[in-house]
């Protein structure tokens, strides 16, 4: 059930290269939510009210509904609704995607360590490769601020691959590090609201003149 679970977290980074409009990647944040909630509950080698109630507020609540319903009202207030069509390709963006989990795979099979789960640690390895990815390749802010939240997903896998129960102070500094983000780049784009209407990273350059 875990390794379904994985490779269908797998699949969500593909599809994340592809799509090209911000609800879509506002969903799969729920998705990689929902995803990350079973992996995660899979994990828990002991299962206390402490450990449920943690995994339940930090994926559920938080990643599902929350995050998400950030997104949303990010895009209702900016209306814009699609990536810059001077971002890179769909179909170049998939290539390299590829190319990314390739590369994953191959980096973790030359690790020899009992105490890593290569499982997790090449998903791991994979989700924040697609999150800095998307980063690097798109121009809006709010695809920027997707790719964050990619990353602190692979920072999650990251947690599982050194070992089956969760720490609780690593993921409650996922946590705080997720709200941070999202409260920053909120708060940033309503700032900047007056300044720009196109919210892409070159704008930002405008800022400070």
């Amino acid at each position: 059930m875990t390794t379904f679970l994985i490779i269908l977290f797998a699949i969500t980074n593909i599809y994340l290269s592809v799509i090209e409009r911000f609800r879509n990647y506002a969903k799969m944040m729920a998705v990689q939510g929902v995803l990350l909630f079973g992996i995660a509950l899979a994990e828990l080698t002991k299962i206390d009210w402490l450990n449920l109630t943690f995994v339940v507020s930090e994926t559920l609540i938080f990643k599902v509904i929350i995050v998400p319903l950030l997104m949303f009202k990010i895009i209702n207030k900016t209306k814009i609704y699609k990536v810059h069509q001077h971002s890179l390709p769909s179909f170049y963006s998939l290539i390299f995607t590829i190319i990314g989990l390739i590369i994953s795979v191959l980096f973790t099979q030359t690790l020899n360590n009992k105490h890593i789960d290569t499982v997790y640690f090449t998903i791991a390895l994979f989700t924040l490769y697609s999150g800095m990815f998307m980063v690097i390749s798109h121009r809006k802010i709010f695809s920027h601020l997707v790719g964050f939240l990619v990353v602190e997903n692979a920072v999650f896998l990251l947690s599982l691959a050194v070992g089956n129960e969760m720490p609780i102070m690593i993921n409650s500094a996922i946590l705080l590090d997720i709200f941070v983000t999202v409260l920053i780049i909120t708060i940033f784009i309503n700032k900047i609201g007056d300044q720009t209407e196109n919210f892409e990273v070159d704008d930002l350059t405008t800022l400070k003149h």
